[in-house]
């Protein structure tokens, strides 16, 4: 059965896309924590543990979420791009990014950004930007 996510990336769900391959998919989280708070997923596995993907899907999503975090940082005004995997809220591997102006604008715990679709399309159109030119 497909999660979420999978659905996400093959278009059955809309998002707003930042980036994508073959391999992956990244969009905006819905909950954003950040302007610009970006989860990338692999599209083929659906494993909901980062360290049960074999090491070439494992190794290719972290690369491909490199680029992302260059895209996004170019994007988005922030001080660095946080990483963070939890992986307790979807059943599938995904990479939260999300730019940072201090250390505490990575807690989870704090309120969500209720940002319009507009402000979401065009953060992702910026962020898509910056990775084309990469």
């Amino acid at each position: 059965m497909a999660t979420i996510f999978s659905k996400i990336a093959t278009g059955e769900i809309p998002s707003f896309k930042v980036a994508e391959s073959d391999d992956f998919y990244a969009f905006l989280d819905i909950n954003p924590m950040a302007k610009g708070h970006t989860l990338v997923i692999p599209r083929k596995v659906e494993d909901d543990y980062i360290f049960n993907l074999d090491p070439v899907t494992y190794d290719g999503l972290w690369a491909f979420a490199r680029k992302v975090a260059v895209a996004l940082k170019a994007a988005v005004p922030c001080e660095r791009v946080g990483v963070a995997v939890l992986g307790m809220e979807v059943p599938h591997t995904h990479i939260h990014l999300v730019p940072l102006q201090s250390e505490s604008d990575m807690d989870f715990r704090k309120e969500k950004l209720h940002l319009t679709p507009d402000e979401n399309k065009a953060i992702a159109e910026r962020i898509l930007k910056e990775y084309e030119k990469l």
